[in-house]
């Protein structure tokens, strides 16, 4: 394997939220790193994550093959963190989220490098969740060129930029009720900082070829536990009312064109009827962050460093909670 500063590695979707923190790993460990993005003028902000020339950023769209075989040019290394929570305009989950990681794939395996794939727990062909079919299918089709490929699968991610810790911060900010769809769904909410640190693992080959890892914090915690930390680390009393999911299945044919943090579409509510968490099968298997030598840092102990934002008396004035 050649040594990290003679490795190439191509990330699709780098400027994205997990994509920041993908880069500035691999930055440390000094790969050579381009940045695949639509719009490459809009991806400055990672120039300061590496060194002068370490990264660059070049125009790829996945829904046009060419312009993919075009970014892997030369490249060691694919990742693909191509992503989408809700369909928008072209950006449809099967066209994203399968096909785009398809032709990632094939361009990948045109020029023999390898490929680590970003999917996420619940990822399933068969799922009733648009969302979690075309990431199982997604995966398929990597599989079916890659073979080697190495999939991670993480719960729902938090972190800094995120738009599940700062969206419920921000509703409950503005209103004296907080919503629980999927109250007593279990979840494992994982720092995004050690998600970019099990695909750094993945590149510089301590994950095993063709495995399928799963990315899960430390706590297994319900949706009522989440929102409970969360209310805590921003030092608001808010009620928090569970919605039954047929009530909140019709609320979201609304809600699916609304802004911001009140957006629910009904695919999300789908998704939320399942449990997120590690699977035995990973854990006894070795198949997690632990397994990569990572030890998963806990939403309580990370979310005061970006959530205190949301505080009514901002971060270091503390007057009781609100």
């Amino acid at each position: 394997m050649p040594a990290p500063i003679d490795t190439l590695v191509t990330i699709f979707g780098g400027s994205g939220f997990v994509g920041r923190h993908v880069v500035r790993a691999l930055a440390k460990r000094d790969y050579r790193i381009r940045v695949a993005v639509r719009r490459p003028e809009l991806a400055g902000h990672l120039q300061p994550l590496g060194k002068v020339g370490q990264i660059h950023a070049v125009q790829a769209n996945l829904r046009y093959p060419a312009s993919i075989k075009a970014a892997m040019r030369d490249s060691h290394v694919a990742i693909n963190l191509v992503g989408i929570l809700a369909e928008s305009g072209p950006q449809l989950f099967d066209s994203v989220q399968r096909d785009g990681a398809a032709a990632i794939a094939q361009a990948a395996a045109e020029i023999g490098a390898r490929m680590v794939h970003v999917s996420a727990i619940g990822a399933d062909q068969t799922a009733v969740a648009h969302y979690a079919r075309s990431k199982g299918e997604g995966e398929a089709a990597v599989r079916a060129v890659l073979p080697e490929t190495v999939i991670l699968r993480p719960s729902v991610v938090f972190g800094p930029e995120d738009q599940f810790t700062n969206r419920f911060a921000a509703l409950a900010r503005v209103s004296p009720i907080v919503p629980l769809v999927g109250a007593e769904t279990r979840l494992q909410p994982v720092y995004v900082e050690d998600v970019a640190a099990a695909v750094a693992a993945a590149v510089s080959g301590q994950a095993k070829p063709g495995a399928i890892y799963e990315l899960g914090g430390p706590e297994v915690m319900t949706m009522r536990d989440i929102i409970t930390v969360i209310l805590k680390v921003i030092e608001r009393r808010r009620m928090m009312v569970a919605l039954p999911f047929g009530l909140a299945s019709a609320q979201a044919q609304l809600l699916q064109f609304a802004p911001g943090a009140l957006k629910l579409t009904p695919d999300q509510v789908r998704l939320l009827r399942d449990d997120n968490v590690v699977s035995e099968a990973a854990i006894a298997e070795g198949r997690t962050l632990q397994g990569l030598g990572i030890a998963p840092g806990s939403l309580e102990a990370i979310a005061p460093a970006y959530l205190w934002r949301f505080r009514a008396t901002g971060q270091f004035a503390h007057t009781g909670t609100n």
